[in-house]
């Protein structure tokens, strides 16, 4: 399994919370590229909801992560 921002990118508008089933059934639906339902199909199934991208892939960058000169707002 290989994520990339382009790809996980796909499943932002996803329907979280939402199964394996339900992600790459989205996946699908919405045209993502073949790699996502692929990445999608590894994950190992414990049938519990994903509430977001974070749970499927922990390197996902979030807020935190970037550096924001937070005088400049």
């Amino acid at each position: 399994m290989y994520w990339t921002l382009e790809l996980a990118s796909y499943l932002a508008d996803a329907p979280w919370p939402a199964t394996k089933d339900e992600l790459i059934d989205y996946a699908i639906r919405t045209g993502a590229p073949l790699e996502v339902v692929e990445n999608l199909q590894d994950i190992e199934d414990e049938g519990e909801a994903y509430d977001s991208i974070i749970e499927i892939w922990p390197d996902y960058p979030t807020e935190e992560d970037y550096l924001w000169n937070e005088d400049e707002y």
